[in-house]
């Protein structure tokens, strides 16, 4: 019997909790000394699908030169504007969780919702995260774009495993 596809968060955030600058920089995060590439390449194994807003997936074109990094993988990027024109990419708005119903029931390895902050909330809010693997960079930025929006609800969960690669700290909860 194969195992359920989970729905794995795989980020990195400031201490203070910041997945990015309000200006949507990353530089603070790429000066942080790691080591190796923090455990990217064994947790790319173990996903076939990835999932993004908008917003990241306009800097990560922007970051790539215009070419599309995860294009091995189905790709599916969360709008509500214009859809775009990119053959590795499926833009959508569809109801979150019957998309996760749907693409769960499908065989295959884990799924990556890969940000930003307003696509984590949506998920977040209907508790469709079964994984979070979170890199914390030692620095704080003070503003910026919020790991987490504010809700009002808990979500339990388990620590798995604490890793450090350099000077991160990777920590990886499961959802109880």
């Amino acid at each position: 019997m194969e195992s359920e596809r989970k729905i794995v968060c795989y980020i990195a955030a400031s201490l203070d909790g910041y997945i990015a600058t309000e200006d949507d920089s990353l530089e603070w995060l790429f000066k942080t000394e790691g080591e190796g590439d923090a455990g990217y390449t064994e947790f790319m194994k173990t996903i076939d699908t990835v999932v993004m807003g908008r917003r990241t997936y306009d800097w990560v074109m922007e970051a790539e030169n215009g070419k599309f990094p995860y294009q091995e993988t189905a790709s599916y990027v969360y709008t509500s504007s214009s859809a775009g024109d990119n053959p590795y990419v499926t833009f959508t708005n569809r109801d979150i969780p019957s998309f996760v119903k749907e693409i769960k029931e499908k065989p295959g390895k884990n799924i990556w919702v890969i940000g930003g902050s307003n696509l984590l909330r949506s998920f977040v809010k209907e508790n469709l995260i079964d994984e979070w693997i979170i890199s914390i960079a030692p620095v704080l930025i003070g503003k910026g774009i919020p790991l987490f929006q504010q809700f009002d609800f808990e979500i339990p969960l388990k620590l798995k495993t604490v890793k450090s690669y350099g000077q991160f700290a990777q920590l990886h909860y499961e959802r109880l």
